[in-house]
């Protein structure tokens, strides 16, 4: 059985972590087909968004499969650490939105999947947090790094050492959730937020995830620099012309992406 179930409909693409008997959790296998569909995405120019979520509707991720780690020696184990490292940092990288639908429980990888997509929403009540230090290692798939850049290094580091879980509605508070709603109305409000992205120009999409992303990894000069080199390439673009020649028709733009 296939731990990654990958579908596209309407330039949406849809990865499901398909082990919810393990509730979603990462082993190698997972790890490794995540990988190849994450590849596969970042190719497609048919992809305008991308949706990730978890199989059933109790977990999106519960993290690292310990029944799997408990039988890895540190060679392999570091291999996993790695995997996954590599694995979410690919999905960062992606040229495409990502949202992170979060139907159930986001803790420890699943938490760090979560905010390494460019918008996170959850279903009510749902239970998230960098749980790893509670099994005495610590979060290594990002978590140290994008968690204080989303929520402030203070409360990161509360967060991270007290291994606390919090509510979806308390993470809309910190800022690492974009909407919370009723589980029932989750996937529709992430397409929702998918075709109102996707009715802008997909240049200057790509590039405005780029510029803010490179942006916030540096000093405020080089991003300026950074968002400067990414306008220019949205200036030959036809669509640029063609959100002109519409608004002077007082049409919608219809945008090709070229």
């Amino acid at each position: 059985m296939t731990t990654i179930l990958y579908r596209k409909q309407n330039n949406i693409a849809y990865v499901t972590i398909n082990r919810e008997e393990s509730l979603n959790c990462f082993n190698y296998q997972t790890l490794h087909e995540l990988k190849e569909v994450t590849d596969s995405i970042s190719l497609d120019s048919e992809v305008k968004v991308v949706i990730f979520t978890g199989a059933g509707d109790k977990s999106f991720s519960a993290g690292a499969d310990l029944k799997e780690r408990k039988t890895l020696n540190e060679t392999e184990v570091r291999r996993n650490v790695k995997e996954i490292r590599d694995v979410f940092n690919g999905i960062a990288s992606l040229p495409q939105p990502t949202i992170a639908a979060v139907n159930g429980y986001a803790l420890g990888g699943g938490f760090e999947l979560m905010i390494a997509c460019d918008f996170s929403i959850a279903a009510e009540g749902v239970k998230m947090g960098l749980t790893e230090t509670s099994w005495a290692i610590i979060p290594g798939a990002g978590g140290t790094q994008r968690l204080p850049r989303l929520v402030g290094e203070m409360k990161a580091k509360e967060l991270i050492f007290t291994a606390r879980r919090f509510t979806a509605e308390e993470g809309l508070d910190l800022g690492v959730v974009l909407k919370v709603v009723k589980k029932e109305n989750l996937l529709v409000t992430c397409e929702q937020l998918a075709f109102n992205i996707m009715k802008n120009g997909p240049v200057a999409i790509t590039q405005a995830k780029y510029a803010i992303t490179q942006g916030m990894n540096t000093d405020l000069h080089t991003g300026l620099a950074i968002e400067s080199k990414a306008y220019e390439l949205t200036i030959p673009t036809e669509d640029r012309m063609e959100a002109l020649h519409a608004f002077s028709e007082k049409r919608d733009p219809i945008f090709t992406g070229n």
